[in-house]
């Protein structure tokens, strides 16, 4: 994947001045098909859709959103590492790129062969929530309390092997402390049961906790962010709360095409991407959905797929983390 990135900068370099030729002529004239490794409606949907109205409008090229929703976005992933007519690329985020292969014994791809980064779009950051009564007020009680009580202080996450589950696994071994995990079916059923009292605390997206901090119900105690996030109660982050390094979980969303499309049409698309996640409107739409634009060509994301595969492979190692 090193010497693909590699190509693929001095490819960029090569035809900065080419960046306004519609993708379509590197393309075949085909509609660009974005798979969506999501069910409609969710936030990287939305981004999706934002992403292809974009390029439409500023290459002339059609886009088509294809929603290919199971096993935590394998079923997308394998989809596009097998595509063959160039025009067809993921909406890529951690779970089957970065996490998958080190929970599956066996993947029907290989992240760092068949699919190569071609840009960095935006990040959709993680917190450390608990509902508003709860009597832990900073990241500190929690770790305080998990440490006099070992398994008994619970975090909620979205399922076994998702990137909440990991995140918290990651927590708890930054802090030196044994937190209960409670797996549940998406972040809906969690945060209904984090407000009944069920669960202590839960580690989920601040597009998820935004809501339920807007109406009073719940309080973020800390983001896996580099910098403070608004509009979730001024919450410090994680590393701040807590004095704890590398604490920073970008929760990144890319896209990333099959290795078998030709090097120009990769080109052709990153830097239109690029120039569209760059929009003054862009990032206040994705503001909306709790995610933050963080634009970059091909080189930008594979550093951060590398960087993240790393560290989720010393997480599942170190917690010897297993999925059913």
């Amino acid at each position: 994947m090193t010497l693909r990135l590699k190509h693929l900068a001095l490819a960029f370099a090569a035809a900065a001045g080419l960046a306004a030729t519609p993708l379509q002529a590197q393309q075949n004239d085909k509609p660009l098909r974005i798979v969506v490794p999501f069910a409609t409606g969710g936030a990287q949907d939305v981004i999706a859709r934002y992403l292809g109205a974009k390029l439409t409008e500023r290459t002339g090229q059609p886009v088509v959103i294809d929603n290919r929703a199971g096993a935590g976005g394998i079923v997308a992933a394998d989809a596009v590492a097998k595509a063959s007519d160039g025009a067809t690329v993921l909406l890529a985020t951690g779970g089957a790129v970065t996490i998958a292969p080190h929970l599956q014994a066996r993947l029907p791809y290989d992240p760092a062969h068949d699919l190569v980064p071609v840009a960095l779009v935006a990040d959709t950051p993680m917190t450390l929530s608990v509902r508003a009564e709860s009597p832990y007020k900073t990241v500190a009680d929690v770790l305080r309390d998990a440490k006099a009580r070992p398994g008994q202080v619970s975090y909620a996450s979205t399922g076994n092997g998702t990137v909440s589950h990991l995140t918290g696994a990651l927590l708890a071994q930054a802090g030196g402390v044994d937190l209960l995990h409670v797996p549940y079916r998406g972040a809906a059923p969690a945060l209904t049961d984090l407000l009944g009292g069920q669960v202590a605390t839960i580690v989920t997206s601040a597009a998820s906790i935004e809501p339920m901090v807007a109406s009073g119900k719940a309080r973020v105690l800390g983001t896996f962010s580099r910098t403070a996030l608004p509009g979730i109660g001024a919450a410090p982050t994680i590393g701040e709360a807590a004095g704890l390094p590398a604490m920073e979980v970008p929760v990144w969303v890319g896209v990333m095409a099959p290795a078998r499309m030709p090097a120009a049409g990769i080109e052709k698309l990153s830097a239109a991407l690029v120039e569209v996640c760059k929009l003054p409107e862009t990032k206040q739409r994705f503001a909306q959905l709790g995610a933050v634009n963080t634009c970059g060509g091909a080189a930008a994301l594979g550093k951060v797929v590398a960087e993240d595969s790393q560290r989720w492979a010393r997480v599942i190692k170190q917690g010897g983390i297993k999925v059913e």
